[in-house]
């Protein structure tokens, strides 16, 4: 299989096999109008299997997505078909507006200006929580 290198974009790496769709959908690049790759279940010497996603395009990518997501991956950002930067993702202590509380009783059900507001609970079982009902994310 044969994937093109990119110019000018970024590289979204290591993603833990399996999650390269969900970060897809919750960064939004289906809105893009540029080639977007995403490679599943990648042989990884590192990881055994992992998902890979390639922007063909210089865009701002919301790093508490991804640290939301997968903590373990890595950002490479690609000039004039150079890697230039290298970044290492971790977790967010506060995710606003990545994703909704699921309770319907919550505040933010019901009132739609209110942002989605979750703060990290527990880092070792990745755990978030709303921080008006203290309802646990999925």
């Amino acid at each position: 299989m044969n994937i093109d290198s990119i110019t000018n974009g970024i590289v979204i790496d290591h993603i833990t096999a399996g999650n390269g769709m969900k970060l897809y959908d919750l960064l939004g690049l289906s809105e893009l109008d540029c080639s977007v790759a995403i490679i599943k279940n990648v042989t990884s010497r590192k990881m055994g299997r992992k998902d890979i996603i390639k922007v063909d395009a210089d865009i701002p990518v919301n790093l508490d997505v991804i640290g939301f997501v997968d903590p373990g991956a890595t950002i490479n950002i690609i000039r004039d078909g150079v890697l230039i930067e290298k970044r290492n993702i971790e977790m967010p202590e506060r995710l606003v507006n990545v994703i909704k509380c699921k309770n319907p009783r919550c505040i933010t059900s019901c009132e739609q200006e209110i942002e989605h507001i979750f703060k990290l609970t527990d880092r070792e079982h990745k755990v978030y929580r709303c921080i008006y009902c203290e309802t646990k994310a999925n």
